[in-house]
């Protein structure tokens, strides 16, 4: 008689993805103004005078980090454990447990108990929310009248990211691996390059 095998266990399996955002609107803009800049700076280095050339060269060192930062960069991951947030200059790191609300009025904010901090890869269009409730209006008018059953409200972009946030961050609450205190780090490859574009432009433009 063979004796039973031991069942062995398995690790629990992430049950939710991690979740990012970002900007469309502002990757296609930033994508179309790097081709340009790239093109009108390349041209100036191939055929410009010495002088051209090195004007050119740092107003590209100058142009090009910021609007890589302002379009491409921007950033929020929402782990199990992490809400990450990349900004055009900082990236912050916020354990779930540290973070004390999620709000969008006139830009998309996280709050700690340290302060706030704006998260560029949401932004709020205040257009969008504007149509979004007049069309829950017309819905809810409708269903009032017999027109047809309850449709789900519309809701603007920005508010249906939060809403995904606040769920993830409810159920990361009683976690312990999602505590801890947030952590702040600048980003230097964008802003070392953009200091000496600026040097670089202004000791050109006075010769």
């Amino acid at each position: 008689m063979t004796s039973p095998r031991p069942e062995q266990s398995t690790p629990p399996q992430q049950q939710y993805a991690d979740r990012s955002f970002r900007s469309p609107a502002a990757m296609a803009g930033g994508g179309l103004l790097l081709l340009l800049a790239l093109w009108l700076g390349g041209d100036a280095l191939l055929r410009g005078t010495a002088h051209t050339r090195l004007t050119a060269l740092f107003a590209l060192l100058l142009g090009v980090p910021l609007v890589f930062a302002f379009t491409l960069r921007p950033a929020v991951r929402a782990g199990a454990d992490l809400l990450t947030v990349r900004n055009p200059f900082r990236t912050i790191t916020l354990p779930w447990g540290a973070v004390e609300d999620l709000r969008a009025a006139f830009s998309s904010e996280v709050f700690t108990s340290d302060g706030k901090y704006q998260m560029w890869a949401i932004p709020v269009s205040l257009r969008q929310r504007k149509k979004a409730t007049r069309q829950a209006t017309r819905g809810a008018a409708k269903a009032r009248f017999g027109g047809g059953a309850d449709a789900p409200a519309p809701r603007a972009t920005a508010d249906q990211a939060l809403d995904e946030l606040r769920e993830i961050k409810e159920r990361a609450k009683d976690r312990e691996s999602a505590k801890g205190e947030p952590r702040v780090r600048w980003a230097y490859p964008v802003i070392a390059p953009s200091v000496v574009g600026v040097i670089g432009l202004a000791v050109m433009l006075a010769l």
